[in-house]
């Protein structure tokens, strides 16, 4: 059945009304949940809140969305600083190639503006954290790993008595054995090639330069096996020795054992 042309026309009107009233029904809904109160501490509370709130959920996006505008518009708010470490937190959550560079920027920013803040040691640990985090594994580049393990320095040596300093120092221990396998495994190439003297120097210099390595074990066993390879029997036999008596458990253990009496009696 066809209706009259004013009829229809009426009725696409009609429709188009109900369907703007229904559009900005919801939008006064939604705006009125998220509109900024009035006032500064006031609106950057509301940003720092929902910032928070939604780095709990781990919706790093919009996290960031609440904690820019904050550290944007709110010069002057006390919830600033905290916003800024809400940044850096959302970027380092995210744990990607480009947000890890983006959250050290964002912390290193933190103690550039704070360095006296109560939580520049907050800063400073996460900001090591956003380089271990980009850690490679030993056989590759160690470029982030050197940098993380200055910032945890400059962390544990600034903030002695900050609450996250046993974490710090446990992350500085692994961050230092990552480097300190990484020369381990060239000196133990130089080993397998029968490149003593490279050896020994690389051993020599993991023990110099790191003497609370976890493995070391290793570095006193094939450093004592390069000396022995060149005739520096003598030489080799202290850290043979050492082995024996700093691991209670060692895979090298039973041939350290065997060198000290061959040397010893021979």
């Amino acid at each position: 059945m066809k209706f009259p042309a004013r009829t229809r026309l009426a009725s696409t009107a009609l429709g188009c009304a109900l369907a703007a009233c229904v559009v900005m029904l919801a939008a006064c809904a939604s705006g009125g949940a998220n509109k900024l109160p009035s006032g500064t501490i006031e609106a950057s509370k509301f940003l720092f809140d929902r910032g928070t709130d939604a780095l709990k959920q781990k919706k790093w996006i919009r996290a960031r969305e609440y904690f820019q505008q904050l550290w944007d518009n709110y010069p002057d708010s006390p919830y600033r600083p905290d916003g800024k470490l809400g940044l850096g937190d959302a970027y380092l959550g995210e744990n990607t190639a480009e947000s890890l560079v983006l959250s050290a920027n964002e912390f290193r920013e933190f103690l550039t503006f704070y360095p006296n803040h109560q939580r520049a040691d907050y800063a400073q640990y996460k900001l090591a954290l956003s380089h271990t985090a980009q850690m490679l594994k030993p056989d590759r580049d160690q470029k982030e790993t050197r940098e993380g393990i200055k910032e945890l320095e400059a962390f544990v040596t600034r903030f002695p008595d900050s609450p996250l300093i046993n974490e710090g120092r446990k992350k500085l221990r692994e961050a230092r054995d990552r480097l300190s396998t990484a020369d381990y495994l060239v000196g133990l190439n130089y080993y397998r090639w029968r490149i003593y003297v490279g050896a020994i120097g690389r051993f020599r210099a993991i023990l110099k330069d790191d003497p609370e390595y976890t493995n070391r074990d290793a570095v006193y066993y094939y450093l004592a096996e390069s000396l022995m390879a060149v005739n520096l029997k003598a030489e080799a036999l202290p850290y043979f020795e050492r082995l024996v008596a700093e691991f209670q458990q060692s895979e090298y253990l039973a041939k350290a054992q065997t060198r000290i009496k061959e040397l010893k009696t021979g």
